[in-house]
């Protein structure tokens, strides 16, 4: 016997279902094998404990520092610690000086560094290059083909910050030789004039893993700057600083396109500048596109190392340059990251680094746990006596929620940097409550379905329609107070957002995907459809008018305990009855017309 549409829909929303949940436990073991994932998802600060950074912060002046530059500081550096994802980093100010830094598990050394780095963005021209130390001329070569701009071959490697760390050991600035001058100074800072012949010389004697090197942050930003780029590849003469990193709104890694929007499959930064610097890069740019090599490059200078020089490959007067070149998905975003939250106040120096412990530790989240798990018992048990057999059923999708929400959790754990607090678990607990009411829901319409008549199969399919929708305005009214508190909220209350939010989405994807499906399936067995009173959906308990199609159920004349044929002879006795009732006082009726 051929299946029913309805069937045929049931088994294709299993099917599909359980296709996502294996495509999603495939890429989480090939992540285990082949990257960093793990088959837990990763724990907060307050779970696992990490590690604690201390800054103290001074401007380059030696001035105070405001308490506006201390909290834009802690703003930019929770960006760059958050840039990942979810990590449940906490960044809080100590005093008028001071900023704290505690990092979720062992933080790696890029992420130190990342913190660590004053920071100070600026552009400045190329006005030379060379080998910076003893490497190949190949590797050390700068010039590349690219996009709008072209990313040098040797600046692959920018998502590397050791030069960052090292720039911001140097305390005292180097007092600047001015017998380097020309004798003129130029107007331009692209001029090739600042080359003197002393310059070249020292330039010449230069190496990038001298002390001098460590000290090129400290030039000053209207002379020329000799330096490195972040692998000590290649060595450069810069000259002044024509526009600083404050003029970067946005910079993102994403895959490039041509002019038609075909991809090109290779790895860009995309920036994005504001009014001033749109203006300055656009004159910059018209300045260096046809000119010579290298002159028709510019250097991104992050505390006086080069972290990035492409080739001017167009004019850009919209304020949007692209660097290509030899990226990788993390080189890009490395990158990116230091353009967009590169330009800090103020200066850091590390006062200490050290691990701490977790501050609410295993027994905490055991008590957590324990209050989720009878949270639970009692929907099972409630489910169990309300619904009969029906309950299994909320029963098996709390599973398959649970499955789904804990595979999820471990994914994002992996690809975006997500921890779970203590925070992340309340909402997790909040959710199952969540859950049970949307079965709940379900199950009630088809019970009203029941009693208006309808047969089981028709009832499974009405009461989903109503249900549904009930469903869907209920977890939107829960997904959009999760997405607002999560745009809003910082630390331990942005991973309760995030918890809540994703396990609504879950819910709605077991109610559609499992719950309907399978009690589609289950209404066409005989348990369900003979209205077993085990079931939860017996027609006669829930006080059904009529069973079937259109076969009204006859009245209720016999006592408790007779049989069913001395029922039937009775209520036909009274249907016989009541047509000759009738019947008399239509004949009175008549015969008082006629006198």
């Amino acid at each position: 016997m051929a299946s029913s549409p309805a069937v045929r829909r049931a088994r294709r929303s299993l099917i599909l279902l359980l296709v996502f949940i294996v495509g999603l436990a495939g890429l989480i073991a090939y992540g285990v094998f082949n990257s960093n994932a793990t088959w837990t998802p990763k724990l907060a600060l307050d779970l696992q404990g990490g590690t604690q950074v201390l800054l103290a912060a001074e401007q380059t002046g030696g001035d105070a520092v405001a308490g506006d530059q201390l909290q834009q500081a802690v703003s930019i550096i929770r960006q760059r610690v958050d840039a990942a994802g979810v990590s449940e980093a906490e960044i809080t100010t100590q005093g008028s000086q001071n900023i704290s830094v505690s990092i979720p598990g062992k933080a790696d050394e890029a992420t130190l560094q990342r913190i660590e780095a004053s920071a100070n963005l600026d552009f400045r021209p190329v006005l030379t290059y060379g080998i910076g130390a003893n490497v190949d001329e190949a590797t050390a070569e700068p010039g590349a083909e690219g996009g709008d701009t072209a990313e040098d071959a040797g600046s692959e490697d920018a998502a590397s910050e050791d030069a960052a760390s090292q720039d911001a050991a140097a305390d005292d600035e180097v007092p600047y030789d001015e017998s380097l001058d020309p004798e003129s100074i130029p107007e331009s800072a692209g001029d090739v004039a600042w080359i003197t012949p002393a310059l070249q010389e020292k330039f010449d004697a230069f190496t990038c893993s001298s002390d001098a090197a460590l000290d090129a942050g400290n030039a000053p930003e209207d002379r020329p700057l000799i330096t490195c780029d972040d692998s000590g590849a290649a060595k450069y003469i810069l000259g002044p600083v024509e526009l600083d990193g404050s003029v970067i709104t946005d910079a993102v890694a994403q895959v490039g396109t041509t002019s038609t929007g075909a991809s090109t499959g290779e790895w860009v930064v995309q920036i994005t500048m504001n009014k001033k610097g749109t203006e300055a890069f656009g004159k910059i740019s018209t300045r260096l596109f046809g000119a010579p090599e290298p002159q028709n490059q510019f250097a991104f200078v992050l505390d006086g190392r080069v972290l990035s020089a492409p080739t001017m490959q167009a004019q850009i007067l919209d304020g949007r340059p692209s660097i290509s070149g030899q990226f990788t998905q993390e080189s890009a975003s490395a990158l990116a990251d230091q353009l967009k939250f590169g330009a800090l106040p103020i200066d850091f120096t590390v006062q200490s680094q050290e691990d701490i412990s977790a501050t609410l530790g295993t027994s905490q989240l055991s008590a957590g746990l324990l209050a989720g798990l009878i949270g639970l018992l009692l929907v099972v048990v409630y489910s169990a006596f309300q619904y009969r057999a029906l309950g299994s059923l909320t029963i098996a999708s709390l599973v398959v929620a649970g499955i789904l929400t804990y595979l999820l959790l471990t994914f994002f754990s992996w690809r975006q940097g997500y921890r779970l607090s203590l925070a992340g678990v309340a909402g997790i607990i909040v959710a199952v409550g969540f859950t049970a009411d949307s079965f709940i829901v379900y199950f009630e319409r088809i019970r009203d379905a029941l009693r208006d008549g309808f047969s089981i199969e028709s009832a499974v399919e009405h009461g989903w329609k109503k249900a549904f929708r009930t469903v869907l305005a209920s977890d939107g009214v829960n997904f959009l107070a999760a997405v607002i508190l999560f745009i809003l909220a910082v630390g331990n209350v942005k991973g309760f957002a995030f918890t809540l939010g994703l396990t609504t989405l879950v819910d709605v994807i077991v109610i559609a995907f499992f719950t309907h499906p399978v009690m589609t399936l289950l209404a066409r067995t005989r348990f369900y459809q003979g209205g077993h009173p085990f079931s939860g959906l017996d027609p006669q308990k829930l006080g059904a008018v009529y069973r079937g199609r259109l076969q009204f159920r006859e009245p209720e004349v016999s006592t408790r305990g007779a049989g069913k044929k001395n029922s039937r002879s009775q209520a036909e006795a009274a249907r016989r009855q009541t047509i000759a009732e009738r019947k008399a006082l239509m004949a009175d009726a008549s015969a008082g017309k006629e006198s």
